[in-house]
């Protein structure tokens, strides 16, 4: 089918293939249909924080033509939203030098991310990729990433399927959002109480007195197409858990982006806030963890094969896949738990993993081995990630690891039954620590290239050295009366 998108400036520089346009006009029909009045053009950008402008309607068309130019600092930006590279300098870092003075990147729009938004009906989002205004790929782009990893499994004959276990927060607001409180520059964290009572975790009760906006947050996630699976009461207070049916790692990717923001406008909306921060500081509260489940598929006869053929025995590819995680572990660390705040989490015995190894059935490993003869499900579910990832980045992780393994021929040690009380290497401690691992590790710099290694490495560094700098309520507390 021929369309106008065909001749347009993203189609001739090859960045929406024929098939792309087609699709794209159908959205377009779609958009019209629905009287969709805003389209909200996003990219997740290098935190996994969707970021964007907003277009009318009438507008749209030309997003799918041309693409829509945004600050390139946006790529830039640090926790804090502070470009943390010096793009006015006369000699800036070489991983900086094409957006050198600000300058534009171009969103290039993904047709088949379009969703009418079921929380705010006049409006949709669509994302995007990121590429150079002469259609060059951004290197470091979210999705640009873990393209590159999909395709080097694919290299093998072999399709990933990932399944999402998602945990997070939600607190009831106790200042207004006008408030001045909200007003200034800075991080101010927002003012909260508990929403409900913790610690039973599953049981019934709870879940009856939280429905309400669980059922909410369920509707619209299911009016977004995403496979919500279950609902579940989660062990801290007002914290919850959503799992999601299994797919390939961009649907999965995009659902977690998609996920994450709806629950927290959904929430802002209500007079509520929802956090899936790693280990947000309240009474009480417990870590929230990212599960991510995965197994392998070959595409041709459509086996799982880390499904074994008898009970206790790994298949060749299932010992290959783990030795590959656990050998990269450290590495990954920053791709899968980004934040100063992520290492807070790996405590012993609070159903978060604190040591690099792999356990059959056991949730206080890092990997959990779910495999069992005849069982298509067969799986391996990483525990080491938590909320805040970067989705495409997390993922990404995992098929690098996981691949390298396999290729190098490595084989699993054996399943530990006391994770937290052996000798085998912790996970790290700190971001500092994670991040000279990354930055040390040469699959990491094949695997995604030196320069995005660099780039990932300065945001992060950048981050750990605000930490580092700033004087903590335990240093007050500890030393101000003291000397």
């Amino acid at each position: 089918m021929t369309t106008s998108l065909n001749k347009g400036v993203l189609a001739r520089q090859g960045l929406l293939s024929d098939r792309a346009c087609q699709d794209a006009e159908s959205v377009l029909a779609q958009c019209e249909a629905a009287r969709i009045e805003t389209v909200r053009v996003l990219f997740a950008d290098q935190h996994g924080i969707l970021r964007g402008k907003t277009l009318v309607a009438s507008a749209f068309r030309a997003v799918f033509e041309q693409g829509i130019a945004v600050p390139s600092t946006l790529l830039l930006k640090d926790t804090a939203h502070r470009t943390a590279f010096p793009v006015w300098s006369e000699n800036p870092e070489d991983v900086v030098t094409p957006m050198q003075g600000a300058s534009d990147v171009l969103l290039v729009p993904r047709p088949e991310t379009f969703r009418v938004l079921p929380w705010s009906l006049h409006s949709a989002w669509i994302f995007c990729h990121v590429a150079f205004r002469d259609g060059a790929t951004v290197p470091f782009g979210s999705t640009h990433v873990l393209d590159r990893a999909v395709a080097t499994l694919t290299e093998q004959g072999l399709q990933a399927v990932v399944g999402l276990e998602v945990e997070f927060q939600i607190f009831e607001r106790t200042v207004s959002t006008t408030s001045q409180f909200l007003q200034g520059v800075g991080n101010a964290p927002i003012e909260t109480r508990n929403l409900a009572q913790g610690f039973q975790y599953l049981t019934e009760t709870r879940y009856g007195e939280a429905e309400a906006i669980l059922d909410t947050l369920r509707r619209n996630a299911q009016a977004l197409g995403l496979p919500v699976r279950t609902v579940e009461i989660e062990m801290g207070p007002g914290q919850f858990e959503f799992t999601f049916d299994p797919a390939d790692p961009m649907t999965q990717a995009d659902a977690m982006v998609m996920f994450r923001t709806m629950v927290k406008e959904v929430c802002a909306a209500r007079g509520l806030h929802a956090s899936f921060m790693a280990k947000p500081r309240q009474d009480n509260t417990m870590a929230n963890g990212w599960h991510i489940h995965q197994s392998l598929i070959d595409p041709v006869t459509g086996r799982n094969v880390f499904m074994p053929e008898s009970d206790g025995v790994l298949t060749e590819e299932a010992s290959g896949w783990i030795a590959g995680l656990l050998t990269h572990a450290e590495a990954a660390s920053i791709l899968v738990a980004p934040t100063v705040n992520s290492y807070k989490r790996y405590l012993p015995f609070q159903l978060a993993p604190n040591r690099v190894q792999w356990g059959d059935d056991n949730r206080g490993a890092m990997l959990r081995g779910l495999m069992r003869p005849g069982d298509p499900a067969s799986r391996i579910e990483n525990r080491a990630p938590d909320s805040t990832a970067n989705p495409y980045f997390a993922l990404a992780a995992q098929l690098i690891a996981g691949c390298e393994g396999l290729t190098a021929g490595r084989r699993a040690p054996a399943p530990t039954d006391s994770p937290y009380s052996d000798n085998a290497e912790k996970l790290p401690r700190s971001l500092g620590q994670a991040l000279q691992a990354f930055t040390a590790s040469e699959l990491f710099r094949s695997a995604l290239g030196a320069d995005v290694v660099n780039y990932l490495a300065h945001l992060k560094q950048v981050e750990w050295s605000r930490y580092l700098d700033t004087v903590s309520e335990w240093e007050q507390a500890e030393y101000f009366n003291l000397y």
